[in-house]
């Protein structure tokens, strides 16, 4: 057949007598002149343009501009290349009809396509370079393009051609796409003026793409780009060569940052509120669906689109398996082309994935955007929260934590659903008519199945729902006992009373895990039912029709319908999750903030507090000093009365009957106050950015205030000076070193106001006179600041200027220490006695105070912290090769993930794989012998005999399927339940019996993590993924084999497509589990944020630092949200591209099904499976890299569980012990050495000493003497590696730990109470009568408080003891080691945080109550021990004195001397 343009077998094809427009040939030779031009000028351009940028690639991408009416053109040329391909199909038909090649049919529609194509090329190019003039060309040639479709299209009225004629549509469509081409090109010129005008229009890029910080780059770039999220590539690979980190992810682009979102959405919520009722409270959801409702709007479109368009598979399949006989050229003979639809199949896919990726990419975007809203505004409220909502208990941190971590998250995962709301129910009934028009009134059968199933599925839902809202209840009750243990750990430790708590913490995890066992039990329903419903459905339809139909079942009914209960399915069972969520979220919504209002603390208050002067407030505990401070900032609740600010620099006076108070107006302009809290507050940050506190750094002025606080010497210390993180609440400090840190910020501040209160309750005597000396007589009064200072230090009255005494929450004098002298003898000799020392000057600049303070701290103790996650042991040996490094990085952890299988046993793991194998092949069972049984039919067309046998094994094969399905589902839930169980346990136990040393050296924070985060994955987590990931491998694993099977040549097609897979998933698992550890790791700082907010409120607001705080968890909102923007975009990367990939398996498998044209029913068994396919290829993908992310917190659990235990066994039996040693008392100390790790150095060093029965022991030296360690050694907390401590007779080392703990007594510096009752935190172990306790109460002196208390010995205390005072918790203390009737007490500085008074009852009652026991008080004011029968002096771990006080008051020249001298 010789070529020829127009054909050979036609003579007149080439006549023009009739006009040359007339001729067919000609018109069709004139359609290609246009795409000629147009390759003719773009190439050179094109050519020269690429030749000469070669940058092109890395084009800067602030030079993106793009033209007016960008996404409808792409959509038009997309559109346009569509229609050109259905013309060339249409001709190459048309064109096998003829007797000899008629290339005028096709050649101008592959001319077009080609042109088409570089259209947009070149259109790409000009744009990206900003070079407008250059759109002409594409102008010229949509018009010539359009002038010539049009004489082609009049020329077929001309002819007659019916409108039914393909041929005919394509060119109608054609000249409206190339109208609508040159409409939008003479838009462009209108806009840009760039030609035909005198002034062309001067564009700006966005002001984004401007800042180079911006990285994410989907609001801008092309349409092609942002539906298949190419520019993502180039993170994706890069994140092979190197992790992904925050720079590589940059800035979130401005309209998507929190603070626009929050003005968005508040301007929404506040414009509701000028409506009629202003009584009205206004709603968050409105207010979210005008600032939010429009991409969700867009969104769902996109889902109907992507819905509508699903449809096509079933279509497609039903047409193809028909294989009809060839006769062409009408639309309708057209479409019944197997090649054409097979294409056609092909695009559908395309298009529908693309649409639906689109969906879930704007959802997830808008959902972003309201969470950014929803935490600036949840901040907001907390900044504006009362302290004492805080401190009454009514709001916790927990509850804070929960709003930010799960209720904001809630609601973005709402939206991420809405568009299923209404998208789904129009899926659901095109579905059924589909069906209805395949199989008649017995598709009806099966879909009534389905609809009869759905609310057993919302059943499930809501128990889902319910069960998983009774397991947060317990596991925050657990996590809440768990931090409660760690935050007291030393405590338990002491007194033996760890196994107590941790059988209360089991008690809930017990409780936690029934309610998991109905999540999972739910759950595997679910599964279940997700699972069995389709065949349920399949089987009472095909049972159905084989009895109702005279006709034998076709393989193209069967195949499409069984395609279309595939795709209901899924609706079906969402819309049960869809609903339930959404009531979720409704329920979430309600606010969580409530306030309440307190009793009165402060009643008849009217204070002056002169200007420029130091002002002390003195009185005893609970007496209501730091809530008089709180009063005056603003802090407490205020029943009656004001507080004044002078205007010229700041003459308070507060005249507050009543409190707590309300301050009204002037209170809004008042200046920043330095306030230092009595419990310290420090932020996750540096030293100095605690010290600094966003106050301009001013080095003379730092080094001042830190010699001021005497804390250079333990900046040396630290690893990285005062550079070093001090993080979780400052853990890695002592008490004494933060609140110094925290004076030491009240000092820097530049503000004419400092409140101090209660800065020196941790720090020793010459800390104290040093920070009195040069903090405050120096540095405050040099500077004439105003100085409210509270105190228990009475020896410092001198100094003040105006003094407050207070008690019970009224004042009981005020003035100067002169007034009250003469006015009120009877307090000035009480408080003299108190002083109990003249006021000497120190001689501070004795050369041994600084090699004193040098001593502050061991250094060992700061070494760092190792690594957490200590990599698996074949990764131990550092081989910095980057290709090791790269290796690591893609490997999946088998190894952990084996560990987690069996932490599960044995023969749960074999039952899993057997029955899921098991189950698998029924399934394919199923579709197998449904192909056999319609392929047989097909043959004969009368109803078979042989039907009965074929149901009837049909009905087998389904009914087995059913009850594989819910085992499987059961077998998986149930592992995992049991490894959950296995794994929190071990942990539990392990943190349980850890060494003191390892509580020190790892921060609380992360402990915690393990029991919350780590544990809930582990928990609810890692059993769907796992079910998720073997069923979507084993569904993908048994289409591949099924279209192999049907037709083998798919397999040769398979090896490109395996190889793309293979890479896709590597670079994809990869930068997946970058950027999900970026969004945990950014989610943490972010979490911190909010509860130190909440935590330092009072500070923040004295500072007046709201602004800096807001801005700062804007920073870490937008941090956040980048990083999980990335995440859902390299998600939505990843499907995109297995969603193409599963397109082409479907377009080989078809494509190679016709070719082979063997038995239909296999056809359609193959087609089926594809389909499948395009499904579950990302799934199994997106699961094994959750997988990878959730086998983190296995891993990291196990790297605790590696982790040594205290040896808690002795050599004696505990029944070898008398039940009443220790009796005596005595103590023998022979030659002890201890350290606190074997690699450290030893901390005391051949310590000797002997205490007799009953003996008052003080021992005291500076801090970093070794004093705390010896009261640690008796209760083996430290390790003792040479020598012994004998107490009556028997040496403690013999001893089992706990036997010795519970029968020594120890009051702690930090008084830690739980919460529970009085009772409780008396006597845990429920051994004591009331009497005994009462008694115990009273010698503390604690009876009175404790019996006003509703409850009496019942009465709650809150976490922490914060419901009492520090004065109060440290009695409680005393009154807790007097219920132990053991005869040794020890004393650990227990008098530190507490004032003269209260300590002086507590020297009372250790006189007397305790005067039959051996005491050992560890002192902190050497005052304390002068009473003391024997006093030790300590320095370095080595005893310097040892004798009776007066003994050594005598030697002059003595160590306990000079102290004596210095506390005086």
């Amino acid at each position: 057949m010789r070529l020829s343009f127009c054909g050979n077998d036609n003579a007149s094809a080439y006549n023009i007598s009739a006009g040359v427009l007339r001729n067919v040939c000609f018109v069709d030779a004139l359609n290609l002149v246009p795409h000629v031009f147009l390759l003719f000028i773009t190439f050179p351009i094109l050519f020269i343009g690429w030749g000469s940028q070669s940058s092109k690639v890395q084009i800067h991408h602030n030079t993106w501009l793009h033209f007016p009416g960008h996404n409808l053109r792409w959509i038009l040329t997309f559109t346009l290349l569509f229609v050109h391909v259905c013309e060339i199909a249409e001709g190459i038909v048309s064109d096998t009809q003829m007797k000899s090649r008629h290339l005028h049919l096709f050649l101008p529609a592959i001319m077009g396509f080609v042109a088409a194509t570089v259209s947009i090329v070149y259109y790409h190019n000009i744009e990206t370079s900003n070079f407008p003039k250059l759109l002409l060309a594409l102008f010229l040639y949509w018009i010539m393009a359009f002038v010539t479709k049009t004489i082609k299209l009049v020329r077929y009225c001309q002819d007659g051609v019916p409108f039914s004629q393909l041929r005919f549509c394509i060119t109608g469509i054609m000249v409206i796409l190339y109208g609508l081409l040159m409409a939008v090109e003479i838009n462009v010129i209108r806009v840009r003026r760039y030609v035909f005008f005198m002034n062309p229009q001067k564009v700006k890029p966005p002001e984004d793409l401007q800042d180079l910080g911006v990285r994410f780059l989907q609001p801008f770039v092309n349409l092609l780009s942002k539906a298949t999220y190419w520019w993502m590539n180039t993170l994706i690979i890069s994140a092979h060569k190197k992790p992904v980190d925050l720079k590589a992810i940059g800035k979130l682009p401005i309209a998507m940052r929190a603070l626009t979102n929050y003005v968005c959405l508040k301007e929404a919520y506040e414009e509701q509120k000028v409506a009629d009722q202003p009584n009205r409270s206004p709603s968050i959801w409105l207010a979210m669906y005008s600032a939010f409702g429009r991409p969700i709007l867009l969104s769902s479109t996109f889902r109907y689109l992507a819905d509508l368009l699903g449809f096509a598979g079933p279509l497609c399949i039903s047409g193809i398996v028909k294989n009809p006989s060839n006769s062409y050229l009408s639309s309708e003979e057209f479409l019944r082309n197997v090649y054409v639809l097979a294409v056609l199949l092909f695009l559908a896919l395309i298009l529908q994935r693309t649409f639906l990726q689109a969906s879930y990419y704007v959802t997830t975007e808008t959902g972003i955007n309201l969470r950014g809203a929803l935490l600036a505004m949840i901040y907001n409220k907390i900044l504006r929260l009362s302290t004492s909502n805080l401190s009454m208990g009514e709001m916790t941190l927990g509850q804070i934590n929960n709003l930010v971590a799960i209720e904001t998250n809630q609601l973005m995962w709402f939206l991420f659903l809405c568009p299923n709301l209404w998208a789904m129910p129009v899926q659901i009934i095109m579905g059924v008519i589909l069906l209805y028009n395949l199989l008649g009134v017995s598709a009806l059968v099966g879909a009534a199945v389905i609809v009869l199933l759905a609310p057993i599925q919302y059943f499930i839902a809501t128990k889902l729902a319910e069960a998983q809202k009774s397991t947060l209840d317990y596991s925050t009750e657990r996590l809440k006992k768990t931090n409660e243990i760690l935050k007291g750990i030393k405590l338990l430790k002491l007194y033996a009373w760890e196994h107590i708590f941790c059988t209360s913490v089991e008690e809930t995890r017990m409780k936690e895990l029934t309610s998991l066992k109905t999540f999972a039990l739910h759950t595997s329903l679910s599964i279940f039912m997700n699972a069995a419903i389709p065949i349920a459905a399949v089987l009472a339809t095909f049972v159905t029709y084989a009895y109702t139909n005279d006709k034998p079942l076709q393989p193209a009914q069967a195949f499409a319908s069984l395609s279309l209960f595939h795709i209901l399915v899924t609706p079906l069972f969402l819309l049960s999750t869809v609903v339930r969520f959404a009531v979720k979220a409704i329920i979430r919504q309600k606010d969580c903030f409530y306030l309440l209002i307190g009793l009165a603390t402060l009643s008849n208050i009217n204070i002056r507090i002169p200007t420029g002067q130091m002002t002390m407030i003195v009185g005893q505990v609970g007496c209501g000093k730091s809530s008089l401070l709180l009063a005056i900032l603003g802090e407490m609740q205020t029943l009656e009365g004001k507080v004044h600010w002078s205007k010229y620099s700041s003459l308070k006076d507060v005249q507050c009957s009543q409190f707590p108070f309300d301050i009204t107006g002037c209170l809004v302009n008042r200046y920043s106050v330095a306030y230092a809290a009595q419990k310290p507050w420090l932020l996750n940050a540096t030293v100095e950015e605690n010290i600094i506190f966003g106050s301009p750094f001013n080095k003379q002025r730092y080094k001042a205030v830190t010699d001021a606080c005497s804390l250079q010497p333990d900046i040396d210390l630290l690893p990285f000076g005062d550079q070093t993180e001090i993080g979780e609440r400052g853990i890695n400090l002592s008490g004494g070193q933060r609140q110094r840190i925290c004076v030491a910020r009240a000092l820097y501040q530049n503000t004419n106001i400092v409140f101090l209160d209660d800065p020196f309750s941790a720090l020793d005597i010459h800390l104290s006179d040093h920070l009195m000396q040069e903090g405050i007589l120096k540095f405050l009064q040099e500077d004439k600041r105003t100085l409210v200072l509270v105190t228990h230090k009475l020896q410092y009255l001198p100094h003040a200027d105006w003094i407050i005494a207070m008690k019970d929450g009224m004042v009981l004098r005020e003035g100067t220490l002169k007034d009250i002298q003469n006015k009120d003898v009877e307090l000035y000799e009480h408080w003299k006695t108190l002083m109990n020392r003249q006021d000497q000057e120190l001689e501070k600049t004795t050369l041994e105070r600084k090699t004193l303070r040098r001593a502050m701290y061991p250094r060992e103790s700061k070494s760092q912290l190792e690594d957490e996650d200590e990599e698996e042991e074949e990764e131990e040996d550092e081989d910095d090769n980057m290709s090791t490094v790269l290796r690591l990085r893609t490997k999946m952890p088998w190894k952990t993930c084996w560990r987690y299988l069996t932490s599960g046993g044995f023969f749960l793991l074999f039952l899993m794989i057997f029955s899921k194998l098991l189950k698998h092949s029924v399934i394919v069972a199923i579709d197998y012998w449904l192909a056999t049984w319609t392929s047989m039919d097909n043959a004969n067309e009368v109803r078979n005999v042989d039907d009965t046998y074929h149901v009837a094994v049909f009905s087998i094969l389904s009914g087995a399927g059913i009850v594989l399905c819910l085992i499987t589902s059961l077998t998986v839930e149930w592992m995992g339940l049991t490894a959950a169980k296995n794994l929190h346990h071990n942990l539990l136990n392990k943190i349980i019996l850890g060494p003191i040393r390892f509580f020190d050296m790892t921060p609380l924070g992360l402990i915690l993590n393990r029991f919350s985060a780590d544990t809930n994955i582990i928990d609810q987590h890692i059993p769907p993924t796992l079910e998720s990931l073997t069923r979507s491998t084993l569904l993908c694993l048994s289409a591949i084999g099924m279209i192999s099977y049907a037709t083998p040549w798919f397999l040769v097609a398979l090896v490109p497509l395996g190889i793309a897979f293979y890479f896709i998933q590597k670079y994809f698992r990869v930068a997946s589990k970058d950027l999900q550890e970026l969004d945990d790791s950014t989610q943490l700082p972010l979490l911190c944020h909010f509860s130190e907010t909440a935590e330092g409120l009072t500070t923040i607001r004295a500072f007046r630092h709201e602004a800096r705080f807001k801005q700062r968890m804007l920073e870490l909102t937008d941090t956040n949200n980048i990083a999980y923007l990335f995440l859902s975009a390299a998600n939505r990367w990843l499907e995109v591209r297995t969603d193409y990939l599963g397109a082409c398996i479907v377009l080989t498998a078809a494509v190679t099904s016709i070719t082979e044209g063997p038995n239909s029913g296999f056809v359609g068994l193959g087609l089926l499976y594809a389909l499948t396919i395009t499904n579950y290829l990302n799934w199994v993908v997106r699961n094994l890299a959750d997988l990878e992310v959730q086998m983190g917190a296995v891993k990291k659990v196990h790297s605790f569980l590696n982790m040594e235990s205290e040896n808690y066994d002795g050599y004696l039996d505990p029944s070898q012990v008398p039940k009443d040693w220790p009796q005596e008392g005595e103590i023998k100390i022979e030659n002890l050495c201890v350290r606190y790790e074997n690699n450290l150095k030893p901390v005391l060093k051949h310590v000797k000493a002997y205490i007799k029965p009953g003996q008052k022991v003080g021992i005291c030296g500076r801090t970093g003497s070794g004093k705390s360690s010896l009261s640690l050694a008796f209760f083996r907390m430290v390790d003792i590696f040479d020598g012994r401590i004998v107490i009556d007779g028997i040496d403690i080392s013999k001893l089992p730990l706990h036997t010795l703990r519970s029968r020594l007594s120890i009051i702690l510096q930090d008084p830690i109470l739980f919460s529970g009752s009085i009772r409780f935190n008396l006597d845990p172990e429920c051994k004591c009568t009331d009497d005994r306790l009462w008694e115990a109460l009273e010698i503390a002196q604690l009876k009175n408080m404790v019996k006003s208390l509703p409850g009496g010995l019942d009465a709650m205390v809150t976490e922490g003891g914060e419901n009492f005072s520090v004065g109060q918790r440290q009695l409680f203390c005393l009154a807790r080691a007097f219920v132990r009737k053991s005869s040794i007490l020890i004393m650990d500085e227990a008098t530190a945080s507490i004032d003269m008074a209260t300590e002086n009852i507590l020297q009372k009652v250790v006189m007397t109550a305790f005067a039959d026991r051996t005491v050992v008080t560890i002192a902190h004011r050497v005052h304390t021990i002068l009473t003391a029968d024997l006093v030790i002096v300590m320095k370095r771990g080595n005893i310097l004195e040892y004798d009776t006080p007066e003994n050594l008051l005598s030697q002059e020249d003595g160590i306990f001397a000079s102290f004596v001298r210095a506390d005086m």
